[in-house]
């Protein structure tokens, strides 16, 4: 691990430790296809999921959550709708907001919806593949449907000049992960390739760092934090004996149920987090 990069094992310790004992309201407003797998993940890391999405019950329950996520996935006009209004009663109370641009480029509606949050909304963190990000900051990317395409050589500096220009912590997923803010940004080498066989891992992480942003002060470590407990998730899930990607989904799941404190601490994080920007 660099020396220029905030994270540690007892870093991820701590953080980890605070999901697990804070039990944080976690309130999804997410899309159909892996709304399941949201509040699964959310549990298994130590947060309460709960999946409040109708007007008036949905700004009702911002009341009691540590934490709201938005997703776009399926979102129709009336749930955009919602969400707005949700993303501003969370900003009022100081509760954070983590946004999912999914598929944000591969249709003129679904980046009409991403900027009308991003412009309505005080973002904690935003979560988003490589195309995702660099649609929502104005560079060239190829997203089909919910995917990202293409390389994206420069995503470092992109996720770190969309972190500048919206005041959140970016998360952009891919084969190499990076999380960036409007300082630095950091590339981390964790996962396993068998995760990109699975629908809906992308919302699962954006789930996860929406849990430790309920339990972790700071939107960077937890974005750090999360992102890191996701992929080695991946790698523990990948060691497991399955068949395929329907049982590595539910290695994977069990690997967060089984993440703990005390294991966490002793990782070896050398060369797993370096800062490129």
């Amino acid at each position: 691990m660099s020396e220029s990069t905030p994270v540690s094992a007892d870093g991820f310790t701590d953080a980890l430790r605070s999901v697990r004992e804070s039990r944080t309201l976690v309130q999804h407003l997410t899309n159909r296809v892996t709304m399941n797998d949201v509040a699964q993940v959310t549990l298994h890391w130590g947060a309460l999921p709960v999946m409040a999405d109708t007007p008036g019950d949905a700004e009702e329950m911002v009341a009691a959550a540590g934490a709201v996520y938005l997703n776009i996935g399926t979102a129709s006009p009336a749930e955009v709708e919602t969400m707005l209004a949700v993303g501003r009663e969370a900003n009022d109370r100081g509760v954070p907001v983590v946004l999912d641009p999914v598929g944000a480029g591969a249709t003129p509606t679904r980046r009409e919806n991403a900027e009308r949050l991003l412009s309505t909304v005080d973002f904690a963190a935003i979560k988003g593949n490589h195309g995702e990000v660099s649609a929502l900051a104005g560079v060239e990317a190829e997203v089909q449907g919910v995917e990202s395409i293409g390389e994206y050589d420069e995503i470092d500096e992109t996720a770190r000049a969309l972190a500048d220009s919206t005041g959140a912590t970016v998360v952009a997923s891919g084969v190499t992960d990076v999380v960036a803010d409007g300082e630095a940004a950091y590339e981390l080498t964790v996962g396993h390739e068998r995760m990109g066989e699975v629908v809906g891992t992308g919302c699962v992480l954006g789930a996860t760092i929406a849990a430790f942003c309920g339990a972790v002060v700071e939107p960077i470590d937890a974005a750090l934090y999360g992102t890191l407990g996701f992929g080695l998730a991946g790698e523990r899930a990948a060691e497991t004996d399955h068949d395929g990607p329907a049982s590595y989904r539910i290695a994977f799941l069990d690997a967060v149920a089984n993440a703990s404190p005390a294991d966490v601490a002793t990782l070896d994080l050398a060369g797993r987090i370096e800062r490129t920007v």
